[in-house]
């Protein structure tokens, strides 16, 4: 190999997900340890890996996840190395290891198709936004790869009294024990020229932990509107 791509050649196989680069998520396939992962995410593969897109049991349990063309999920099973990216997004890899995570739909790159996982609606927006907003929570031992638009920050819930306040169209992901609700404000973009009028915080309260992308671009958000 050339010397000069030596050094982005993949490492040794060292755990079911991790991370190549900041960018690319690297799989190790096993023979009945199937994926489930975000429909076009694929860049790559090595050995022999099949691709089912929306299976049917992917369809049961999102039949609340309307995107047009139902839940953007493909199953990837087989034996090797799989390749996964969003568009040159950061990759978060996460290992459960029995807790739980709820996380907006259009932040999900992959999952291991043994975790527990279900579309829900998110409580106590509805009220302040006329409006839902559809999360995707995981359960249970294994790995979830999660995408951020930048380096995300992860703030901890229970190191203060205060409530944490996120913007929706940046918020990734936060632990389902936390409680939820809705505050209107004017938009601080209103301050510098990015815009003015009321917009919605999420407001996290308990313990647990909320992850925050640094970008609030709200065109690929999945969010139903009723």
């Amino acid at each position: 190999m050339n010397k000069q791509l030596a050094g982005y050649a993949p490492a040794p196989v060292a755990a079911r997900m991790e991370n190549h680069g900041n960018n690319i998520l690297k799989v190790a396939m096993q023979t009945g340890n199937d994926l489930l992962a975000r429909v076009g995410s694929m860049i790559a593969y090595e050995g022999f890996v099949q691709y089912e897109p929306n299976p049917p049991a992917v369809r049961q349990i999102a039949r609340d996840w309307m995107t047009g063309e139902g839940a953007p999920l493909m199953k990837c099973s087989g034996d090797g190395l799989l390749y996964l990216a969003d568009y040159g997004a950061d990759v978060v890899v996460i290992n459960l290891g029995g807790d739980a995570i709820s996380v907006n739909g259009s932040n999900l790159l992959a999952f291991d198709a043994s975790l527990q996982w279900g579309v829900e609606r998110v409580k106590g927006l509805a009220k302040f936004a006329g409006q839902g907003l559809w999360n995707v929570k995981i359960s249970g031992n294994g790995y979830v790869a999660l995408t951020s638009r930048g380096k995300p920050i992860v703030v901890d819930c229970g190191r203060g009294e205060d409530e944490t306040y996120v913007d929706p169209d940046a918020l990734v992901a936060w632990s389902p024990n936390l409680k939820v609700k809705g505050k209107r404000s004017f938009r601080a973009g209103a301050l510098v020229g990015r815009g003015s009028g009321e917009a919605y915080q999420m407001g996290f309260s308990g313990e647990g932990i909320v992850v925050v992308q640094p970008s609030e671009d709200s065109t690929d958000r999945l969010r139903i509107r009723g």
